[in-house]
């Protein structure tokens, strides 16, 4: 179960399923603390009519989530034929304050009039564990707060005429044997339990008179803050205002945003139009108001793996600006770079991924291998954010902004890629491939340190360092001098790299691998040829482009990461299938490219949400959804062809 809809405003994030139900809350860093239980429930929305009540996650609910094209504000349908009620909500993360919001029209779809209670349900889990958290209704409000130490959320609904919730209460969670006060709606009247503490959940509810064929709207909100005053002030905003208002403020904001893309987008057809625009909102609301990009908020993966994708790798965060670069957005890459020069090793590495707040992430990269220390990184990852620079002052021509970062960051990381270079080889010493998965000299990792070393060179030319300039050039005109290393002879391609072994002799890698002909397309084409890169995608066409049934193309050959069948070549990917879209518009092959690009629009979610990865039998999601890389090289791809 992924979230097809993702709604953000850099400090709150909320993600909604695919039953357009609350599952991630994020606060106050995009993907840092997800302050909802949502590896075991999500929050609950229930309707009690005609002495029947039934939670909109039941079998007999027809839900369509989806999103506004042009703003990023839900569009969630549901229904129920048996009870005749359709709800329409409209969701949106305040883009002011830190509010999520949301508006529903309750509408009665029989010709007889009917009493409709809409229960609201909420679980969160500020401290660690879920204990140790307070909720508690406040009646001066009224409203209900849910608070531990410096964050409290609070939870308000009202009628269209005002009228606040008419039933509420509080209880424990998931503790001492009790499955949570959400139990407690099941009757149609709730307890008015006023208070509790340790694993808590809420309910309120609200009592609203339909007319046969008639509809009425509900507001709801949750306001984070770090104090309950803080939190007030904001409520009272919403009171003041009304939801409406501020829906329209925050479509209107979105509007301004993604205006900036407007010369570009005016080139596209509509459905890519549409889908560009989306993805562009997917890449906005997974970008930390403080700079880190998260590469996906979507954290069901942690029910069937070991860590959520809640972090800010490097390498994703800088392919996610690219688009925005060649789109004409500054704001954001300036915050990346910026977040990427304090968060870069003093020695001018990055390591292998980190948390918004700047915090070294989690790793599986030891610091060990065959007893020998290592670095527990990807070089690749530092080297695309010199590229990724490059790629930015082509762009905007900002000087000034890149003269700031020269000695800061470019003149670092460039000493490090000129240094970390194996003598016996010539070529980069082993890190871990972009896969993050094999420790070796990678191909792509090479080619992408050869133009990162080209792209530092100019650099220092530009602001007039000519020791640096000569070095950095030096250094990358030695790679290129060994990159015949990476051809494999007995079939032409391109192989995935190579490990230095104690005897000086070279452990290959042959693996026919999408990102060694990319990496080098992109990169370092004339480095190491155009016939070589031509027959590495040869290769991919014939063994990896459309091996299993749903079409699209694995990351390399016999990919079993998250495969349901072990004996394909693995499951196919956004990214790596976009790639070799990029490579057909390259060769004036324009006609596969749409192909290619068609799939992936196909297998989006009616959200335009893309995951990592698709089911090879049926084409479903697999892995998390929605992929920040994934939307970011749809844009390219679609830049590519009608930019």
């Amino acid at each position: 179960m992924g979230r097809p809809v993702i709604l953000g405003n850099g400090s709150l994030t909320v993600g909604l399923d695919e039953r357009g139900l609350v599952h991630d809350f994020y606060y106050p860093y995009v993907g840092l603390d997800n302050l909802t239980t949502a590896r075991s429930s999500q929050h609950r929305i229930g309707i009690y009519v005609d002495s029947t009540f039934s939670w909109v996650s039941d079998e007999n609910w027809r839900c369509h989530v989806t999103s506004e094209n042009d703003a990023l504000i839900s569009d969630v349908q549901m229904s129920n034929e048996v009870l005749g009620i359709s709800l329409h909500f409209n969701d949106f993360v305040d883009t002011e304050v830190n509010a999520f919001c949301r508006q529903v029209r309750i509408k009665n779809t029989t010709n007889q009039e009917k009493v409709v209670r809409i229960f609201w349900h909420q679980v969160f889990e500020i401290s660690r564990g879920g204990r140790g958290d307070t909720a508690l209704y406040v009646p001066d409000g009224p409203y209900l707060l849910d608070y531990k130490g410096r964050c409290s959320l609070l939870v308000y609904s009202r009628s269209s005429e005002g009228t606040p919730f008419d039933q509420y209460a509080v209880g424990n969670y998931s503790i001492e044997g009790k499955e949570g006060t959400w139990r407690d709606a099941e009757d149609g009247e709730l307890s008015g339990n006023a208070v509790e503490h340790g694993g808590v959940d809420s309910v309120a509810a609200n009592t609203v008179v339909l007319a046969p064929q008639s509809e009425q709207a509900v507001e709801y909100w949750v306001v984070a803050a770090d104090s309950q005053y803080s939190a007030e002030r904001i409520h009272t905003q919403l009171l003041q205002h009304g939801l409406q208002s501020r829906l329209e403020k925050t479509r209107a904001w979105w509007h301004s945003w993604l205006h900036i893309a407007s010369p570009v987008l005016a080139n596209m057809p509509e459905k890519e139009r549409i889908a560009t625009k989306k993805s562009l909102m997917v890449i906005k609301a997974h970008t930390d108001r403080r700079g880190g990009i998260i590469a996906s908020c979507d954290s069901s993966i942690y029910n069937y793996g070991r860590d959520y994708y809640s972090y800010v790798w490097p390498r994703d965060g800088a392919y996610a600006m690219w688009p925005l670069i060649r789109l004409g957005y500054t704001e954001e890459p300036k915050k990346f770079f910026e977040f990427c020069r304090d968060i870069m090793n003093p020695d001018g590495y990055m390591m292998h991924k980190y948390q918004p707040d700047k915090a070294i992430g989690s790793t599986w990269h030891p610091l060990v291998h065959n007893k020998h220390s290592e670095l527990a990184i990807q070089e690749d990852e530092t080297a695309i954010i010199v590229y990724m620079l490059s790629e930015y002052y082509e762009e905007t021509e900002d000087k000034e902004f890149v003269e700031s970062l020269y000695s800061t960051m470019v003149q670092p990381m460039a000493n490090f890629l000129a240094d970390f270079i194996d003598e016996a080889t010539g070529l980069p010493h082993a890190s871990y491939d972009l896969w993050e998965e094999k420790f070796l000299t990678n191909t792509y990792t090479t080619a992408l340190v050869y133009r990162a070393l080209t792209s530092a060179a100019g650099f220092a030319e530009l602001f007039e360092y000519p020791d640096d300039a000569v070095h950095w050039q030096a250094a990358a005109d030695g790679l290129a001098s060994h990159f015949q290393t990476f051809t494999d002879p007995s079939r032409g391609y391109l192989r995935k790299g190579f490990l230095l072994q104690e005897d000086g002799s070279l452990q290959y890698d042959n693996t026919l691998d999408v990102s060694s002909s990319y990496g080098c397309m992109m990169f370092a084409t004339k480095a190491f040829g155009a016939n070589v890169v031509r027959s590495t995608f040869s290769g991919v066409e014939e063994l990896l482009l459309n091996s299993s049934p749903s079409g699209g193309s694995p990351r390399y050959e016999h990919d079993g990461y998250f495969s349901p069948e072990p004996s394909s070549m693995g499951n196919p990917w956004f990214v790596t299938t976009l790639w070799i879209a990029q490579y057909y518009l390259q060769t004036n092959r324009e006609d596969e490219a749409h192909r290619l690009v068609d799939w992936s629009l196909q297998h989006a979610l009616p959200s335009g949400a893309l995951s990592e990865q698709v089911n090879p039998s049926d084409g479903s999601p697999i892995s998390v959804l929605p992929l920040v890389w994934s939307h970011a090289e749809l844009i390219n791809t679609l830049l590519d062809l009608y930019g």
